[in-house]
């Protein structure tokens, strides 16, 4: 199949007059790509009436007072458990608690860890039973939308949880958290992550008595509204897991904690001033991996993500912290911090794409939308970005990036548009055919005359003046593109590769039409005439097949 028949520009070019057929650029869309059915689980919006306020001060004047210090009551009674759990024992971090020391401590933690959410107003539902450690190794929580999710761990006996380093440091909270033996993560480490699923490996496949561990797999706080991608810590040992949910069936939602809405203090405050808080933790049937599945963790994690989503009746997406990470970055291009959520997971996994080369896109993208507040591109912006007046190649290419038709194009349809429309054409193979279709005189140069005769023909705009883009590609100022240039601009600006080859596939279409009549009449004899700067083709049909099969923008998509 040619690129002609693969870029579907189907048109019949007429270099006298430079007029043109409408053409017809077509894309194949799988559902693969489509928009999550939520497209911002990192957010909390919440308005509070008149009335809700005037009530969270009444209630807060009795209750938060009253709470605060019967909570830092039972904190300085756990003290004590925690200290005997963590003393005298110099191989705390390798050998597991056991004997009269763990019976002790984890009898009076749990009873006092319970009488905590107690006084802070938590009604607690369960459903199931939690699995022992023969039938379970490991707990899979999630949602995980609040720091009060820790109840889970409560409810499923003091579990060992992984944990950052830098919670140890936290005052009375840390003393208790270590004496669960937690498996701790180091921001500060290369190797933290390689370490932590070796440690969950060891502990969850070992004979000694260690505790079961409790694992947030979503790894970020969300609203609650999907299950966003697990991470495969949980399930890269290949061993029986225990699916946990956690609901908070409230009127108000106050103790979600995620990027944007309540902070910790807002949150921990909010809650406390309300009477009681319904919270419901269900211990799901255990899943035991198959082969497959222990061959394959993201299968596994895939599979309980699902059982969880059914039981919650709520959608899942493949968001992941690193779509967090871009959110924050489109804050601070001062974007709307939802424009840097494009499902990572995925985009970068289907295209093949860094996380390095799409923060590089979001600071190109944030360049052409710096100007509307909505962080979305329409096709005026579009225009002058790329310094062309709006035509109907421009708008057929526009229509390529806008997915879902509604005439704008958001950070997540440009990372893909660029990579299944214009990178494709960005080749080597591709640029140096394009340089040679610019060369008109076959001198190793462009010159501004006969970009602009390129470009008026691909454009079908024959008073176009590129004039302005020009002097952007023409790095050195000698007025003249050398190839280096040329490639240079266009692997640098790749939103132009699909309009510079544009005019290859016309001359594509052209020629194999004029192949197809030549065989059905004879050609006319024309005298020859001196050369000018009207495009001239210089594509072969015969070798269509070969020359053109890198350059095709046709992508899984």
């Amino acid at each position: 199949m040619t690129l002609c028949t693969e870029a579907a520009a189907v048109v019949v070019v007429e270099e006298s007059s430079m007029a043109q057929q409408p053409r017809v650029f077509t894309m194949p869309r799988q559902q693969s790509f489509c928009p999550p059915q939520v497209l911002n689980p990192f957010v909390q919006e919440q308005r509070l009436e008149a009335k809700d306020k005037y009530r969270e001060v009444l209630f807060g004047l009795i209750l938060l007072p009253l709470r605060a210090m019967l909570m830092l009551l039972i904190l300085l009674l756990a003290w004590p458990f925690a200290v005997l759990a963590t003393s005298c024992n110099s191989h705390k971090e390798v050998v597991p608690l056991v004997g009269w020391k763990r019976f002790v401590s984890y009898t009076g933690l749990r009873f006092l860890a319970r009488a905590l959410f107690f006084v802070m107003g938590f009604r607690v539902k369960v459903r199931g039973k939690p699995a022992s450690r023969a039938e379970a190794a490991i707990f899979a929580v999630a949602p995980h939308s609040t720091f009060f999710d820790g109840i889970a761990c409560i409810l499923a006996g003091l579990p060992s949880i992984v944990s950052r380093t830098e919670n140890l440091k936290a005052p009375i909270l840390g003393r208790v958290l270590q004496a669960l033996q937690p498996i701790l993560v180091s921001r500060l480490d290369s190797n933290s992550r390689s370490n932590t699923i070796n440690e969950i490996s060891r502990r969850t496949t070992s004979e000694e008595p260690w505790p079961q561990v409790l694992i947030f797999p979503e790894g970020t706080c969300t609203n609650r509204s999907c299950l966003i991608t697990f991470k495969q810590g949980a399930f890269i040992p290949g061993v029986p897991v225990q699916p946990v949910v956690i609901q908070y069936p409230n009127k108000r939602d106050t103790v979600t904690w995620t990027w944007q809405g309540n902070t910790f203090l807002e949150a921990l405050v909010l809650t406390l001033c309300q009477p009681y808080t319904n919270v419901e933790v269900e211990f799901l049937p255990v899943h035991i991996p198959t082969n497959e599945e222990k061959k394959f963790p993201v299968l596994f994690a895939n599979r309980v993500r699902c059982e969880m989503a059914s039981v919650l009746d709520v959608p899942v997406t493949d968001h992941t912290y690193e779509d967090c990470r871009l959110m924050i970055s489109a804050g601070q291009l001062t974007l709307p911090m939802e424009a840097g959520l494009v499902e990572f997971t995925k985009i970068s996994k289907k295209l093949n794409l860094k996380w390095d080369s799409i923060r590089d896109q979001l600071h190109q993208f944030a360049e052409i939308a710096s100007a509307s507040k909505g962080g979305r591109i329409k096709i005026d912006e579009f225009a002058r970005y790329l310094k062309l007046p709006v035509s109907d190649v421009l708008e057929q290419l526009f229509a390529l990036f806008d997915r879902n038709g509604d005439g704008t194009i958001d950070f997540r349809e440009y990372v893909i548009g660029l990579s299944v429309v214009c990178n494709p054409a960005n080749t080597e193979e591709t640029i140096q055919m394009s340089f040679n279709l610019f060369d008109l005189d076959d001198d190793g140069v462009i010159t501004e005359d006969e970009f602009a005769a390129v470009m008026r023909s691909s454009l079908g705009l024959p008073d176009l003046d590129v004039s302005k883009l020009f002097k952007e590609i023409d790095a050195d100022k000698t007025n003249k593109l050398s190839y280096d240039e040329f490639k240079d601009f266009a692997l640098k600006h790749p939103e132009y590769a699909k309009l510079f080859t544009t005019y290859l596939e016309l001359q594509r279409c052209q020629v194999q039409k004029e192949s197809e009549d030549d065989n059905q009449s004879p050609p006319p004899k024309t005298p020859d005439s001196k050369k000018t700067l009207i495009p001239n083709n210089k594509v072969h049909p015969q070798n269509s097949e070969d020359d053109i099969s890198s350059a095709s923008d046709k992508k899984d998509d």
